[in-house]
C-alpha cells in the first residue's frame, strides 16, 4: 500500500474510536450543508420506514448517506419484476422481502448502522414495536389495498397517540406530492380527512380522493384516471424520477425535523411541469380544468356513494 492510501476495512472495524473515524469521514462531505448540531441528531435519532418498496425505499438510501445510523423497517411484501421500474432493486433480488433488502443496503453503505426489520409489515401486533423507539416516521404503506390502507391508518393512529411527525407521499404521474402530519400539533389521523373505519366501508379512490386535495392531482393525472377509475384490474403508473423524488424530498425533512425545525406540511413537485417549455406548460395548465370537468360525473358519483 503507498502512502496516502487507506484500507477502507480498516474504517470498518470494530470499536468506539473507529466507529466514529468511519462514521466522520462517511458524513465529511455533508459539513457546510449539514449544521454540526442536524448530523448530531441524524446520528442518535431512529427512524421508521413503513413500506419499503417505491416512495418509502426511496428514502432509505439518501437518509443513511447523510448519516442516519438507525432504522426500523417494515414491509410485509417481496419484490416483483414489475417493481424494478422504479424500486431500488435488481433482477438478483425479485422474491426477497422488500424490508429486508433495504437493511442490507444501509448496512452496505454503513456497516455500524443499527437495522431492526418487520417482514410482517405494519400489523395491530407490531405496530407497538414499531414505534416504541423513533422520532419520525416514514409512512410509504401500499395504497391500492384494503389491507395496506387499514396498516396505514392503524399506523397514523399510533403516530397521533404518540406524538410524531409522519411524512408520507403519492405518486401521481409525474407528480409527487409529500404531505408531512406532524403529529406532535395534528390530533386526528390524516387531519381528520378520514376517519379510523373508512378503509372498510370506502373503495381506494374515495380513500385517495380524501387523502388528496384535487388541486395536487396534475393534469395527466386527470387523464389516466378518467380513462381507467372504472378497470377493476387497474394499476397506478409510477415512475422512477417521481418515486426518487420523495427520497428528495422526504430526507431533508426528516433533516429539519429531527433538528427541531418546522417544515411545510405540503410540498408538491410537478418534474413533468419543471421540464415542459413555458408555452406546453400554460396549455397544460389550461387542459387542467377540462380534465376535472370530464371526471366531475364520477367524482359526483363517488361522493353520493360516499355520503360525502
Amino acid at each position: 500500500m503507498t502512502n496516502g492510501d487507506r484500507d477502507p476495512l480498516s474504517e470498518t472495524a470494530e470499536g468506539p474510536a473507529a466507529k466514529a473515524g468511519f462514521y466522520a469521514e462517511l458524513t465529511a462531505r455533508n459539513a457546510g450543508v449539514v449544521p454540526g448540531a442536524d448530523q448530531w441528531a441524524l446520528r442518535t435519532a431512529t427512524v421508521l420506514v413503513a413500506g419499503c418498496g417505491s416512495i418509502g425505499g426511496a428514502a432509505v438510501e439518501p437518509l443513511t448517506r447523510l448519516g442516519l445510523q438507525k432504522f426500523v423497517l417494515a414491509d410485509p411484501g417481496t419484490y416483483e419484476l414489475n417493481n424494478l421500474n422504479r424500486q431500488s432493486a435488481t433482477v438478483a433480488d425479485l422474491d426477497r422481502n422488500k424490508a429486508s433488502l433495504a437493511g442490507d443496503r444501509v448496512r452496505a453503505i454503513n456497516p455500524h448502522a443499527s437495522v431492526e426489520v418487520f417482514t410482517e409489515g405494519v400489523t395491530p401486533q407490531t405496530v407497538e414495536k414499531l414505534t416504541a423507539s423513533c422520532q419520525v416516521i416514514i409512512d410509504g404503506v401500499d395504497v391500492t389495498t384494503p389491507e395496506g390502507w387499514r396498516a396505514k391508518l392503524l399506523l397514523h393512529r399510533h403516530a397521533v397517540r404518540r406524538r410524531l411527525p409522519l411524512i408520507t407521499g403519492w405518486d401521481m404521474a409525474g407528480t409527487q406530492y409529500v404531505r408531512c402530519y406532524d403529529y406532535r400539533h395534528v390530533r386526528e389521523p390524516f387531519a381528520g380527512a378520514i376517519g379510523p373505519h373508512d378503509a372498510d366501508r370506502h373503495d381506494m379512490w374515495e380513500l385517495l380522493r380524501r387523502a388528496v386535495p384535487l388541486r395536487h392531482v396534475p393534469t395527466d393525472m386527470l387523464a389516466e384516471i378518467r380513462a381507467n377509475h372504472a378497470r377493476t384490474d387497474y394499476s397506478f403508473p409510477q415512475v422512477a424520477y417521481t418515486a426518487m423524488a420523495f427520497g428528495v424530498i422526504s430526507s431533508h425533512m426528516v433533516v429539519r425535523l429531527l433538528a427541531g425545525q418546522r417544515v411545510r406540511p405540503e410540498v408538491r413537485l410537478d418534474v413533468h411541469q419543471k421540464t415542459r417549455p413555458l408555452g406546453e406548460q400554460w396549455r397544460t395548465r389550461a387542459r387542467w380544468p377540462v380534465e376535472l370537468g370530464a371526471l366531475l360525473p364520477e367524482l359526483l358519483r363517488l361522493a353520493r356513494r360516499a355520503g360525502a
